[in-house]
């Protein structure tokens, strides 16, 4: 079948990239789902930083790619031994599915799957097909989803149902923004009711974690990010204060005023100097808490022997450390209860064609989430 997909040919062109214009809208050929294969119309995608970072050469990837990886559709059709999924249902796309079998996947760890990473790294989905092609060449999937695009072939893993009425392009949020940052920090740094909270870096995946803090009961939630906008948003978000990281003798006035500093910070800004500054603010026997994406060859200093004589811990968080099956619906529930109001997180809705004005505005720290929405 046909679809349009946004096509990623070459990287690290020059900003601006709505006069660059690095990806492409093409007209590409999508073979049918194969075993354990579904085919999903998208109904809307995410704009994320992950995948700026791919568009600007940060992580670098196989050319030609069909870009995106968070979405909501609905499914048309499936392959042969799919046993959970139907046409007609609404679905949210995971871009690290699980393989069931690995030892990550076995120790409840799903988002370390070890083949999902090695087929990420391969362009082809986990299921190890390629569905994508233009002008008779292959074209990589990214992190199996390929979410901007009409339609998508996916392995049954990179999908969880959700409950029809859930809107679509407020589902789409779920699959990357929410699991990221809302379960880094319920998941990875395991808040509980009544602790301190830092979220470092504001954008969509920050000010999700934010949400997560509050609806997690924390008693106070520091929002901390170089943009006066941005920290303005967490305040009616439900920040009970905001800081500029770069402000004179910020983060010892934040230890100071926490008394020695929060029991939960976690960045988002994928920079080192966020997080350092995030491990700066965290008290002792404190946590802090990074899924942020910086630089691959960037490395991070702190005193080793802190982490001893402070107790403190020091943990990654891919995929918001989630379990998808058990934590979409869980997070869908909440946001439908108005507990997780990922809606205000949504600034700009684009049509496919728009999408390089929408990167540039992500790139510019112009919008916070950006949603391609596609004809239904």
């Amino acid at each position: 079948m046909k679809t349009r997909i946004a096509m990623l040919a070459e990287t690290a062109l020059p900003r601006p990239y709505d006069r660059s214009r690095p990806l492409k809208i093409v007209e590409a050929e999508l073979s049918p789902p194969g075993p354990g294969e579904l085919s999903v119309r998208i109904a809307a995608a995410g704009l994320c930083h992950s995948d700026l970072s791919v568009i600007d050469g940060n992580r670098p990837r196989a050319l030609p790619l069909a870009l995106g990886h968070e979405a909501a559709g609905v499914v048309e059709a499936v392959g042969p031994h799919v046993t959970r999924f139907a046409p007609g249902d609404h679905v949210v796309l995971i871009f690290a599915p699980s393989c069931g079998h690995c030892l990550p996947c076995a120790e409840g760890r799903p988002a370390l799957c070890e083949p999902a990473a090695v087929a990420a790294g391969q362009g082809s989905l986990i299921t190890g097909t390629h569905h994508i092609s233009h002008e008779g060449h292959r074209v990589d999937h990214h992190i199996g989803v390929s979410a901007f695009s009409d339609r998508v072939v996916v392995a049954e893993g990179s999908c969880v149902k959700i409950d029809p009425a859930i809107p679509l392009d407020r589902a789409a949020v779920l699959g990357c923004a929410v699991l990221t940052g809302v379960g880094a920090v319920l998941n990875t740094g395991n808040l509980r009711a009544g602790q301190s909270v830092a979220i470092i870096g504001l954008g969509g995946v920050g000010l999700a974690a934010l949400l997560g803090a509050v609806a997690g009961g924390a008693r106070r939630v520091i929002a901390v990010d170089l943009s006066p906008e941005k920290r303005a948003l967490a305040l009616d978000l439900g920040a009970t204060e905001a800081i500029d990281p770069t402000a004179p003798g910020a983060a010892e006035d934040l230890r100071r005023a926490t008394g020695g500093g929060v029991d939960l910070a976690v960045e988002l800004a994928g920079a080192v100097p966020a997080l350092t500054f995030a491990y700066d603010i965290t008290r002792r026997g404190g946590t802090t808490v990074t899924a942020g994406l910086p630089h691959p060859q960037a490395e991070l200093k702190i005193p080793a022997v802190s982490l001893t004589v402070g107790e403190k811990a020091l943990k990654g968080s891919y995929m918001g450390s989630c379990v998808p099956m058990r934590d979409i619906p869980r997070f869908a529930e909440m946001m439908m209860r108005g507990q997780l109001p990922v809606e205000k997180l949504v600034t700009h809705r684009l049509t496919l064609d728009e999408i390089n004005e929408g990167f540039e505005r992500l790139a510019a720290g112009q919008a916070v989430r950006q949603l391609v929405i596609f004809d239904a």
